[in-house]
């Protein structure tokens, strides 16, 4: 009776294995191209992922990952209540509060542009203000940190027009350097970011507004709704499922500031707000040449950034119907 069962289930397993071959070779052209973007995650996000290795060793270069000394958690404890625990919660706490900040006021920026790009009737009138909207996420980081440091430059003998139209206003003096003060920086880097990406992203949201079928907002207008119902009735709704996994991979990227324009933003007198994880392992890790603490502060933002993913995903399909899966 065993052998009998083991039969079936090794009959089923081959069977499967056969219809698996037949679909593959049938459609091998598909695969063909998709075998480069296999091999391009391969070598860029698996195989860096020995790397992580370093976080348990008193990495040495020239002995090599596998030969450096294991030290276990060391590194780690070194980071969280050690020599290094001062600039890591510091940075910490600053990538936290830089996320927060663009969450809550960069989130909804998309989607009230979704819904503006979605009232104009005019195509030829939405593809312009579409194409200037998309226009600064193409531009270069240095481009962009370039002209934003310009226009708020205050020099003794130029000054740049935000900076002079701050002044006027009276909201800082003529002797404030915006960008050598602590406290500017993180304004200056929500609104740097809303500015550059809030167009590409409401993409997606004017994408979930054209798939809502325009009968729901006939029978509205038959019901007597105004334009305002049409968008919390209807609209909002409709993008509810839009929503939910953006808001899910927002909080999974809450740990993710992006080094590049914080390194360019950023100076020895704004540390105390601008500092950032990603900015702490370039200069520990990479400047510094601390490879193994560099590592585990790595190690632990991407650990904090799964346990984020994986918790507003559970929490979404608790509430809703949607979820990453």
């Amino acid at each position: 009776m065993a052998e009998h069962r083991y039969e079936e289930k090794n009959d089923a397993e081959q069977n499967r294995f056969l219809k698996y071959t037949v679909t593959i070779l049938s459609d091998y052209r598909l695969y063909l191209l998709l075998l480069p973007i296999i091999i391009w995650y391969g070598l860029w996000f698996y195989k860096p992922l020995a790397g992580l290795l370093i976080a348990f060793k008193n990495y040495q270069p020239n002995l090599g990952v596998w030969e450096s000394d294991f030290v276990g958690f060391a590194n780690f404890g070194s980071l969280v209540s050690g020599t290094w625990a001062p600039q890591f919660w510091r940075a910490f706490r600053n990538t936290f509060v830089i996320s927060l900040y663009g969450f809550i006021f960069g989130f909804p920026i998309p989607i009230l542009l979704a819904i503006f790009f979605s009232e104009i009737t005019r195509n030829g009138l939405r593809g312009i203000t579409q194409t200037f909207s998309y226009l600064p996420h193409f531009l270069s980081e240095v481009t962009i940190t370039g002209l934003v440091l310009t226009l708020l430059y205050n020099g003794e003998v130029t000054t740049g027009v935000i900076a002079q139209f701050l002044i006027n206003l009276g909201v800082i003096s003529e002797t404030t350097k915006i960008m050598q003060n602590a406290e500017y920086f993180r304004p200056v880097f929500i609104m740097t970011g809303i500015w550059k990406e809030a167009g590409y992203s409401s993409i997606v949201y004017f994408a979930a507004i054209m798939a809502i079928s325009p009968v729901l907002y006939e029978a509205l207008k038959v019901d007597g709704g105004n334009k305002l119902q049409e968008i919390r009735f209807v609209t909002f709704p409709g993008m509810a499922p839009t929503l939910i996994i953006m808001i899910v991979l927002r909080i999974g990227n809450m740990l993710s500031v992006g080094y590049e324009r914080v390194i360019l933003l950023y100076n020895a007198n704004t540390y105390e707000t601008a500092d950032v994880l990603s900015t702490f392992v370039f200069r520990i890790g990479l400047e510094g040449g601390n490879q193994s603490i560099g590592a585990a502060a790595g190690m632990f933002e991407a650990l904090i950034g799964f346990a984020l993913v994986v918790g507003a995903n559970f929490i979404s399909r608790e509430i809703s119907d949607s979820s990453l899966w």
